[in-house]
């Protein structure tokens, strides 16, 4: 009897780990993991019955063990700032430098997924989705073929900066997205004529390549420029920078300069409309976020030596984020060659929110962004560390009502100010 016994203990503990492997659900393709809540709390069970008999021994070990936890953290933020000084470092061919003016911000946030959004107009399907690899709100370009239209004129500047997140399909053809400028005298809601307006420049962002093309009406041929440098790629979050300086246009992804064309429209060219193209059987189709038009970059001698402040709009953080990104590298070397060749100036950097959030965790945000910010110019770029000071004011000074995805992005930023 008591082999019977015995043998169906061995069976019941064998079966436990099968039953519990077969209650938890893994789809590769959506990238969520399911587990059944019973056998969680089976196992939460199991592990709390063992850290009961361990706790005794874990106490008796812990003042051995601290002292050894303590280096390993010493060294792990060595080697954390080490990585982090060289991916800033491998950014060092990021020369651009957004302007101290937003012309355009559109994050999506005040449309309602499953919607159009409301800036915008198209010829083909596309709503507003979330993604599970990558935070906010996503324009998905849901077609093969078709013109999305920003709906008003943007009185764009002879030099100016488009930024933009793009996540390409995995299936479909080769070009995630077009992306066109174009100037027109009579204003209209949608020109999808394969060179709309009078004049302007295709930019065609592709899995394999980039391509562009400068046109113009009155012209017969094009202007063309044509890289495979840090292609974009599918199914990741692809920040794309694009810089104009009057007819020079220059392209910027992944730790690179991907295209530099010193003449890549044609003289005169006048920008006031943009909208993102898919072509018709070359398309994959893409989902489209956080696009922002800067003017040029500013004078940062003038602003900080002689006007006192300087504000940016080039010093980048993830959503609710302190770690400076290494897109911000054009932005802190700038103001860092100002102090170092200027040693008497003192500066204190002041981090800004916008309102989303509760007021007390956005000034805390703001406060360890402006460390950052500091230690960034110390670590990186060899800023004497007792001439700098940080600050944050989290939402209390904006710049802007905190009403519109423009507005938001206007108070999101870094403020320099002279001591």
């Amino acid at each position: 009897m008591k082999k019977i016994v015995y043998l169906f203990v061995v069976i019941a503990m064998i079966s436990f780990p099968l039953s519990l492997n077969s209650q938890v659900k893994i789809d590769l393709k959506k990238q969520v993991i399911t587990i059944d809540k019973n056998a969680k709390a089976n196992v939460n069970k199991e592990v709390a019955k063992d850290q009961g008999q361990t706790k005794q021994k874990q106490g008796n070990t812990e003042k051995q063990t601290t002292p050894e936890k303590k280096d390993a953290k010493t060294d792990g933020d060595k080697q954390s700032d080490v990585q982090e000084q060289q991916s800033m470092q491998s950014y060092s061919t990021y020369d651009f430098i957004p302007g101290d003016k937003v012309i355009l911000f559109d994050d999506f946030s005040q449309d309602a997924v499953g919607d159009f959004p409301a800036l915008w107009t198209a010829n083909a399907a596309g709503e507003i989705n979330t993604l599970n690899i990558a935070p906010g709100k996503w324009l998905n370009l849901n077609s093969t073929d078709g013109n999305y239209f920003i709906l008003k004129s943007i009185d764009f500047p002879k030099n100016f900066i488009i930024e933009f997140d793009i996540v390409p399909k995995k299936t479909g053809g080769r070009i995630a997205a077009g992306l066109i400028l174009y100037g027109e005298d009579k204003p209209k809601e949608m020109d999808n004529g394969p060179h709309p307006g009078n004049g302007g420049i295709i930019i065609s962002i592709e899995k394999e390549r980039w391509n562009t093309m400068g046109y113009k009406t009155s012209e017969n041929s094009q202007i063309t420029g044509s890289s495979s440098v840090n292609p974009v790629e599918p199914e990741k979050v692809n920040h794309v920078i694009i810089w104009a300086q009057n007819r020079r246009f220059r392209i910027y992804h992944k730790q690179a300069k991907v295209l530099d064309m010193p003449t890549n429209v044609f003289d005169g060219t006048k920008f006031n409309r943009m909208c993102f193209r898919l072509s018709r059987g070359a398309s994959c189709g893409s989902y489209i976020s956080n696009i922002r038009i800067t003017s040029a970059a500013p004078d940062m001698r003038s602003k900080l030596l002689t006007e006192g402040k300087l504000i940016s709009y080039g010093i980048y953080f993830d959503v609710n984020k302190d770690v400076v990104k290494p897109e911000s590298y054009g932005t802190l070397k700038e103001i860092a060659a100002v102090m170092n060749e200027n040693p008497e100036v003192k500066v204190k950097v002041v981090g800004h929110t916008d309102s989303d959030g509760a007021d007390p965790a956005n000034l805390d945000l703001s406060k360890r962004r402006g460390g950052s910010v500091k230690d960034a110019l110390v670590k990186n770029f060899g800023v004497d560390a007792s001439r700098l000071e940080f600050d944050g004011m989290g939402e209390t000074q904006p710049v802007a009502p905190n009403d519109t995805p423009v507005n938001k992005a206007l108070n999101r930023r870094v403020e320099f100010i002279k001591l």
